[in-house]
């Protein structure tokens, strides 16, 4: 039995953006999807607002300053630094924050999707949170742009340059790390170029760095302006033009449109469709646009076997969740354990690869911290987590994470507007609530035993009925698929 018109369209948006909201939830059943997603790209299409929680520390402590060395003289000083690296853990945490916002309440909803793509593949940690934020900028600016302008944006961002140790690249000790990373995980993977083209192309960015306010810089006195033979070329080549040769090859065509398959599709490539896509991506240019088009658009997204196969990111997780029960909730700090707890704060991937997804999301813990958010939410939680006596550090954050969050419900603020919850099945019969609750809340085939749920839900009204039932299927491991 093919899968729903609604099925259809709550696949597009748990893929392309972040569930649906309960305002719009009950529309889904005659939408198509082919207006669904232009309403998506629509709303995408607004210029982006700048994410911004701090200003450039050099403004207020070195304004006028142009001499780099008395610039550095001032940064140099233990207690400015001090008391910017605090400041900068405070900004971290309200951008992180911030955008967990902008991802629930945005109507730019593939744009947010994209960027959180963007985020994972362009991986950076920065203790600069100034840095981190400009390097957020520049992803979600480009996030459905050229993927050659995002990159070379990347690539001469200080957070990145900082990160991947390119400012220690100089003619006389080359630096590999920058270009090594470029290679194997923003543009052609592993296996695509040999040591040589390694050592050749840190050569060519040997000089790229950034002054003291963060702006971009090729210090000429560092860079190595000899020949050099890179992917079978050879010529005084630079930074740009070993950008320029890795987008030319066809191979980072193929390797980013795989990756967005496997993240936006399925984890089992389909070889024929991700072919087609890689073909088309590189004959757009890296159009970031049409390749999403060329996706959400084609009949084989919407396969059965597609649907439901996914394991939510906790990002993706608490956002949906958020997204489909308003919820005000003023102890927004929680959030931030969460993610810690789970596996996945913003702004701190684990490596330069960023998050491996998948199954990699779920251990015991996580499951069991996972399955009880929405309980915990909605303060209906009646279960009691113990941890076992060999608490180890992640049960232990996750029991932080428990009494954090139940902290918020006991007094009094997280509150859920139900009435717009409600609101999605008023013009449902009594007896079809159940199904079309579950069809609205589950992507799965398989679905909850009715047997099961009865014990659980509460029958005394249509209200509490519609609260219970879905809380009560969203604390499912179903539901951890989407």
């Amino acid at each position: 039995m093919p899968a729903s018109n609604r099925i259809k369209n709550q696949h597009l948006l748990w893929r392309a953006a972040f569930g649906p909201m309960a305002e719009n939830a009950a529309s889904l059943d005659t939408i198509s999807q082919k207006d669904l997603w232009a309403l998506l790209v629509k709303t995408s299409a607004k210029p982006v607002q700048k994410l911004e929680v701090t200003k450039n520390p050099a403004d207020e402590y070195m304004p006028g300053m142009t001499d780099p060395k008395e610039m550095e003289k001032v940064l140099s000083n233990q207690e400015l630094r001090k008391k910017l690296r605090e400041q900068s853990r405070d900004d971290l945490k309200k951008g992180n924050l911030l955008w967990i916002e902008t991802m629930v309440n945005s109507e730019a909803q593939l744009r947010e999707k994209m960027s959180l793509f963007w985020h994972g593949h362009f991986a950076c940690r920065s203790q600069n949170s100034f840095f981190a934020q400009e390097l957020l900028q520049i992803i979600r600016s480009n996030a459905l742009g050229n993927f050659g302008d995002m990159l070379k944006a990347v690539s001469k961002s200080p957070a990145m340059l900082q990160f991947l140790n390119n400012q220690q690249n100089k003619k006389s000790h080359p630096n590999e790390n920058f270009a090594r990373e470029v290679m194997e995980l923003f543009t052609m993977g592993r296996g695509n170029y040999t040591e040589n083209d390694v050592k050749e192309a840190a050569r060519a960015f040997t000089g790229w760095a950034f002054e003291p306010r963060g702006g971009f810089v090729v210090r000429k006195f560092q860079h190595d302006d000899g020949s050099k033979t890179f992917l079978g070329k050879t010529g005084n080549f630079d930074g740009d033009d070993i950008l320029n040769m890795l987008l030319e090859n066809k191979q980072t065509a193929n390797y980013i449109s795989r990756k967005m398959y496997r993240f936006f599709v399925n984890e089992n490539v389909n070889e024929q469709n991700q072919q087609w896509l890689s073909k088309r991506f590189y004959a757009n240019n890296y159009d970031i646009a049409k390749l999403l088009e060329d996706i959400f658009t084609s009949d084989w997204f919407y396969d059965e076997k597609n649907i439901g196969n996914r394991i939510k990111s906790p990002v993706e997780l608490i956002v949906g969740i958020r997204r489909f029960l308003p919820l005000q909730l003023e102890n927004d700090q929680s959030q931030l354990l969460l993610q810690r707890a789970l596996g996945q704060v913003l702004f701190y991937p684990p490596n330069v690869a960023g998050w491996p997804g998948g199954k990699n999301w779920i251990d015991s813990s996580s499951l069991m911290l996972r399955l009880r958010i929405p309980q915990i939410l909605s303060a209906n939680d009646a279960m009691d987590i113990r941890p076992k006596t060999d608490d180890d550090v992640q049960m232990g954050q996750m029991m932080q994470a428990v009494k954090k969050m139940k902290e918020a419900v006991k007094g009094g603020t997280a509150t859920i507007d139900w009435a717009a919850v409600n609101a999605i099945f008023e013009k449902v019969q009594r007896d079809k609530l159940l199904e079309t609750i579950t069809a609205t809340v589950l992507q799965t085939k398989n679905k909850v035993s009715n047997a099961v749920l009865d014990k659980y839900i509460n029958t005394e009204s249509r209200e509490n009925f519609i609260r219970s039932t879905v809380v009560n299927l969203m604390a499912t491991p179903e539901y951890q698929l989407c």
